[in-house]
């Protein structure tokens, strides 16, 4: 495990409009994973970014009256802040306009083409502007206004008729499916899995991978006039970040991926399309997709076109970055959706992180800081009571380890709360305040037990929440090379006698602002 590589990517975000909750969302799953690799001693490294190409942009480019390379490059800033003001990790935010982007994209489309999978023809079809695909008339249904939709994301379809380049799609179902056969684990959560397996099962038409009705792509070697497909260019961002096409990058290392975290809306894109090209071009598949399902507001998928887009830069401003953090983290399970409130996030703050987590450590942290001359008291001969919830706090790393092996992070979560929770009990029948002067060495074992409990729940919780995780640290003096899982446990228990810093709040109160 020690120094062994694992790479994660988000899926890189469409910035025809300002960042929403949704792109938050999957930044901070896909950085709490990569943060928990970390602690376990992983080689990580994690990518994100802005996919800037295609149709889409340049019609909303050309609504604000600029130019889409002048539209991006005010946009993906706005994005790569949002993620850095969500404090997460990533290692390299990339745009698919960057140089390194585009040779990478005309590298795999020359892959291809020496394959023989991609020849000349022409399109005709519905495409669906909004979602970047084209739909076959089976998956289409006529709206009250009489405009065709896709059946699947209700977005408006139009008819398109254009020469276009085409990917042999249709050559690859059989392996696609041996693929899915021989890895179970490929695509997660099982649902999505189920409904890949069937789209390739029910027949792979080829696919138009080039547009000649608009310019704003990274163009066609060899075809002036094409530029190419927009998800062509947008899923090779992982391998680019990687060093592609040079093999001797040192970056290279780090393909294949380990995980592609992306929202189920495109798992179609990432678990067909993406190892179809792969398989062409003869580069190694992504190791794992998981589709997470969607963040909604009063039951409705935010998205720029409903205009119910909530700035999670804002959000943090109001709740806290940590706060909102686990919000997101706790309060859905992976994989599916999950709403989004005031009240709910207003709830999981000061129940589970200001009252549980924070006054516990407050109340302790503060006790040692009075009674014990400000470091670290010297236990006595343990009773069950400090065995047991000892033993449960060393037992944190193999029960969040198991939650995360699926990702499921708010198991990880309830499992760290839980132990939260049992400290609290100890701590309340422990009665510590009372043993001050009826058994002040007493008093000392209680007070160390619980502050080695909060040191092992520090550790935990540093992927979630990763600047409280670090404040709670520090008051306990934990060393920055000591906050590994594996420093969790016997062998590395807090030192008596260790000078703790004062106490000070980690986590306060919500408190809701004046109007």
């Amino acid at each position: 495990m020690a120094g062994e590589r694992f790479t994660i990517t988000t899926a890189i975000s469409y910035p025809n409009g300002a960042p929403h909750i949704g792109h938050a969302y999957e930044v901070i799953a896909t950085d709490a994973i990569a943060r928990f690799k970390r602690i376990d001693g992983y080689d990580v490294f994690f990518t994100t970014g802005t996919d800037e190409h295609g149709l889409k942009i340049q019609q909303t480019a050309a609504k604000a009256g600029v130019t889409p390379r002048a539209f991006v490059d005010a946009m993906a800033p706005r994005f790569r802040a949002m993620a850095e003001a969500l404090n997460c990790s990533f290692d390299r935010f990339i745009r698919t306009t960057d140089p390194d982007h585009v040779a990478a994209s005309q590298a795999l489309w020359r892959r291809m083409e020496e394959a023989g999978d991609i020849y000349l023809s022409k399109y005709s079809g519905w495409y669906s502007v909004r979602d970047e695909a084209y739909y076959d008339e089976s998956e289409l249904v006529l709206g009250p206004d009489g405009v065709r939709c896709a059946e699947r994301t209700g977005t408006p379809v139009e008819w398109v008729e254009e020469e276009s380049y085409f990917f042999r799609l249709s050559a690859y179902a059989d392996r696609l499916l041996a693929h899915y056969a021989e890895n179970p684990d490929f695509i997660g959560p099982e649902t999505r899995r189920n409904e890949v397996v069937s789209f390739v099962r029910s027949g792979l038409q080829d696919l138009s991978v080039s547009r000649t009705t608009f310019d704003w792509g990274v163009p066609v070697p060899g075809a002036p006039g094409h530029v190419m497909y927009v998800w062509v260019d947008a899923l090779t961002n992982y391998i680019t970040s990687c060093g592609f096409p040079d093999e001797g990058d040192p970056r290279w290392r780090h393909w294949p991926a380990d995980l592609h975290v992306i929202g189920k809306d495109i798992i179609r894109f990432h678990a067909v399309y993406w190892p179809a090209f792969l398989m062409s071009a003869g580069v190694a598949l992504p190791k794992r997709v998981f589709g997470h399902g969607f963040l909604l507001s009063r039951g409705e998928k935010m998205s720029k076109s409903l205009g119910n887009v909530v700035d999670p830069v804002e959000l943090a401003g109001l709740y806290g970055v940590d706060p909102l953090r686990y919000f997101v983290l706790r309060e859905v399970p992976f994989g599916q959706d999950g709403n989004y409130s005031h009240e709910a996030i207003v709830n999981r703050t000061n129940a589970d992180l200001a009252n549980d987590l924070g006054n516990l450590a407050q109340r302790s942290l503060t006790m040692i800081a009075r009674n014990c001359g400000g470091a670290v008291p010297e236990p006595g001969a343990l009773i069950e009571a400090d065995r047991a919830l000892l033993a449960a706090a060393d037992a944190l790393p193999a029960a969040a380890r198991a939650a995360m092996t699926d990702y499921a992070l708010h198991h990880a979560l309830a499992e760290i709360w839980a132990v939260v929770a049992e400290a609290n009990r100890y701590f309340a029948g422990q009665e510590p305040w009372t043993l001050r002067k009826t058994d002040p060495a007493r008093m000392g074992t209680v007070l160390y037990v619980t502050a080695e409990t909060l040191r092992a729940i520090g550790i935990l919780v540093q992927p979630f929440v990763p600047a409280a995780a670090a404040k709670l640290l520090d008051l306990l003096a934990t060393p920055k090379q000591a906050r590994g899982l594996a420093q969790v446990g016997e062998g590395n228990r807090l030192v008596p006698g260790t000078a703790l810093p004062a106490p000070s709040p980690i986590f306060p109160r919500f408190v809701e602002p004046e109007a």
